[in-house]
């Protein structure tokens, strides 16, 4: 298992920016989520070529439009769980970068908190809403819409994982890191 960690640790996928706070045991499943990430984009992509090439061709193939929707809406959830383990989203990041101390502590948890509890509403009420769509299909495949909307959960349940992973590994290794001296002018305290 150590060779597999240290493979994947070492690739690009899995950044190395802000490792105090991750566990080396989810930087295969982050390494996943990016080539999922990767596969989204690109079916997305091809999908609109095709449904753009065989419409101008008249003869459209209209199940593309729902492949479509299902790369789009797995490469959202998706990216939003990737970007919560990378910390690259968007929450008070570059406030919270110029801090130090008890009150960087205080803060950065705080955002944590927040992104944990929408989380567990994501895994929640993604959860319910996904068993409400088995007995919704849409046409013409006849597909249940849980195909579309089970990543909710899925990506609910993995930003909890990740936000938990860098609230514990914050208050255990300080949530300062090395790169957040980079362009650093002036502490904020």
């Amino acid at each position: 298992m150590a060779a597999v960690t240290d493979f994947v640790a070492n690739r690009a996928l899995v950044l190395q920016r802000h490792r105090h706070l991750k566990w080396t045991w989810l930087d295969p499943l982050e390494a996943g989520l990016m080539v999922l990430c990767g596969l989204c984009i690109g079916g997305f992509t091809l999908c609109v070529f095709l449904d753009v090439l065989t419409r101008s061709l008249g003869n459209p193939w209209l199940w593309l439009q729902q492949a479509t929707t299902a790369f789009f809406a797995w490469g959202v959830f998706v990216g939003m769980a990737a970007a919560t383990r990378r910390n690259d989203h968007i929450y008070l990041a570059e406030i919270t970068k110029h801090m130090t101390g008890s009150k960087r502590t205080a803060i950065e948890t705080l955002n944590r908190l927040v992104v944990l509890a929408v989380a567990g509403f994501m895994a929640w009420y993604g959860f319910k809403n996904a068993l409400l769509d088995l007995g919704s299909f849409r046409m013409p495949w006849l597909i249940p819409l849980t195909v579309y909307t089970g990543v909710v959960p899925i990506a609910g349940a993995l930003i909890m994982l990740f936000s938990l992973e860098q609230i514990v590994n914050g208050w255990k290794n300080g949530f300062e890191g090395p790169e957040d001296h980079e362009f650093r002018t002036e502490p904020v305290v």
